[in-house]
């Protein structure tokens, strides 16, 4: 993983010769130093994961996963950017997934994609129903509703011709993954950046995957995003995934840095330095007889 330079050059020097014009979604947000350099961050770290994971290939219409949270509003910028900037030669059409939660504000999504001008989807499936049936009262619903989300976007995916579903998963998502399986699952996994559904007809990306919560946050902010809070995962107190964060959120305080090496550990894997005899030969290592 090699976050810095892109295979085709220094991306903010490209942007730049890209043209002064911005997407309009970008009007009237901070003309300040700090949010220029976040901006280009941001967009820099979406095209480097392009490369490493080769996200583009193949590819001519995306469905972006938009939930009205920070992640996913900050996503959809970073694409229509990029886009605009004749760096992303995908179309993209935006959907939510109106899931049936009590006092969802159905008109803020359709309203705010109507008037940035970006194609649309609201799909409504009460899913909150069925999570509320199916997990016993205390259970953690984040793993049943993500699985139903997700069979619900692969199918909108599919119905609107697109080749990818894209999904707002950031840094912190793919860490707190990671130690989630590793903690509880006994095992080494976390969400890639590139995935084949199981079906084998669509793809699965996350382009966010080089960035910081913290950067999407500020970015968020700057851009007066219209967030839609989750009440039905923020209601719930102690879930396994917040024990991860706050544990890598102590560890980068302590050692600031800490972060972006896990992420590059997870680039850099060394199978015959681990226990697992079905990624590494170890029956087939030898001594070499002395000549």
């Amino acid at each position: 993983m090699n976050i810095a330079i892109s295979a085709t050059g220094d991306p903010d020097v490209e942007l730049e010769e890209s043209g002064a014009a911005s997407h309009p979604l970008f009007a009237d947000v901070p003309r300040s130093v700090s949010f220029n350099k976040l901006r280009k961050r941001l967009l820099r770290q979406v095209r480097q994961a392009f490369d490493d994971f080769d996200m583009l290939k193949g590819q001519q219409r995306w469905l972006v996963g938009l939930s009205g949270g920070k992640d996913s509003y900050g996503l959809l910028s970073i694409l229509l950017d990029l886009k605009w900037r004749g760096l992303l030669p995908v179309e993209l059409i935006a959907c939510n997934l109106d899931q049936g939660q009590p006092n969802f504000p159905k008109h803020v999504l359709p309203d705010y994609l109507t008037r940035i001008g970006v194609q649309h989807r609201i799909e409504y499936r009460d899913t909150y129903s069925i999570v509320k049936e199916k997990v016993p009262e205390g259970g953690t619903y984040c793993s049943l509703c993500s699985r139903l989300r997700r069979g619900n976007l692969y199918r909108i995916a599919r119905e609107e011709g697109c080749q990818a579903l894209v999904l707002g998963h950031h840094r912190e998502d793919i860490l707190e993954t990671f130690f989630m399986n590793f903690f509880h699952g006994g095992r080494l996994a976390s969400m890639p950046a590139k995935l084949l559904n199981d079906e084998g007809d669509l793809m699965l990306l996350r382009p966010l995957a080089y960035c910081a919560e913290d950067d999407l946050a500020k970015f968020a902010v700057a851009m007066e995003f219209p967030i839609i809070p989750c009440d039905l995962c923020g209601s719930q107190d102690g879930l396994q995934r917040n024990a991860m964060k706050d544990m890598l959120a102590d560890i980068e305080r302590r050692m600031p840095g800490r972060k972006d090496t896990m992420l590059r550990a997870l680039a850099h894997v060394n199978p015959s330095h681990l226990l697992d005899p079905k990624l590494f030969d170890f029956s087939g290592l030898s001594v070499t007889e002395p000549s």
